[in-house]
């Protein structure tokens, strides 16, 4: 059988899936009376006339054991520490590649600095005729569903 600590730090999970297998139970007859669980048991079995073996087994069967709970925080804690890897070595990719093109970029403004301003220059130039003709453009007229036509 499990002990008090176990089965009170997880009451409050523990408690609704005694009430959810028992409802006949209210919260009074869950309260732990100091923590003592066989007069849980005790009183389970008084309310519910179940087996006292029956309701150990389900109360014991909702508290994970110990090693599975530890074994499972390890797994957790692996499982995070390959993911922080995993996202650094993709950082330290992504970095890499972004270096390399600016560096790029940086090298073929230096070779070719009059083609260089010059698609600065069109893109802006491009740019700028949109906007313009956006600003512009009159508002297509609006069709109201009451008009016939």
């Amino acid at each position: 059988m499990i002990n008090a600590q176990e089965i009170q730090g997880q009451w409050n999970t523990l408690r609704g899936k005694v009430k959810e297998k028992w409802g006949q139970l209210t919260n009074d007859d869950l309260q732990l009376v100091g923590g003592n669980v066989d007069q849980l048991v005790g009183r389970i079995q008084q309310k519910t006339g179940e087996q006292r073996q029956v309701i150990e087994k389900f109360i014991t069967d909702l508290v994970p054991d110990k090693a599975t709970l530890q074994e499972g925080v390890a797994a957790a804690a692996e499982y995070l520490q390959d993911a922080t890897e995993s996202v650094r070595e993709s950082f330290g990719q992504v970095s890499e590649q972004a270096r390399q093109g600016y560096e790029q970029a940086e090298r073929f403004v230096k070779q070719h600095p009059g083609e260089s301003l010059g698609a600065l220059f069109g893109t802006g130039l491009v740019a700028g005729i949109i906007v313009g003709l956006l600003l512009h453009a009159e508002p297509a007229p609006r069709h109201n569903s009451w008009m016939p036509w």
